[in-house]
């Protein structure tokens, strides 16, 4: 059994929306109260974290993170993805996670790099039984 949680952390606003990412605001205005929200604030810091758990059949739990730091555009951009994607611009890029496309979504985003990390956890789990 595998279980994932996910959430935006903005450096700004004190680490929010973090855990409630989901549940801050109407669904599918998300992105757009987090703009609301900063404003014009200069500091835009943000990061997309996953947190993945597994329970293996004989009881052994498992779990990784995944971390991808970036910024908060100042509008949205894009037409791929969801929830913040059109708002967020990885580390080194230039465009929002919903412009850079599914293909770099699944390689690249916290959620592709905690199942990366939770496969070699598991890997090294089982090794070493």
């Amino acid at each position: 059994m595998v279980g994932e949680d996910s959430g935006i952390e903005v450096d700004a606003l004190g680490g929010e929306p973090g855990v409630r990412s989901a549940r801050w605001a109407e669904s599918g205005r998300q992105h757009l109260h987090l703009l609301e929200r900063l404003g014009d604030e200069r500091e835009r810091h943000a990061r997309m974290i996953a947190h993945m758990v597994a329970i293996a059949p004989d009881g052994r739990e498992v779990d990784a993170v995944g971390v991808m730091e970036g910024e908060i555009a100042r509008e949205p951009r894009g037409t791929g993805g969801f929830g913040y994607d059109p708002v967020f611009v990885p580390e080194g890029e230039t465009r929002t996670v919903a412009e850079l496309g599914d293909a770099w979504k699944r390689a690249n985003s916290h959620r592709g790099r905690a199942a990366a990390a939770l496969r070699s956890a598991l890997e090294n789990a089982l090794a070493a039984s």
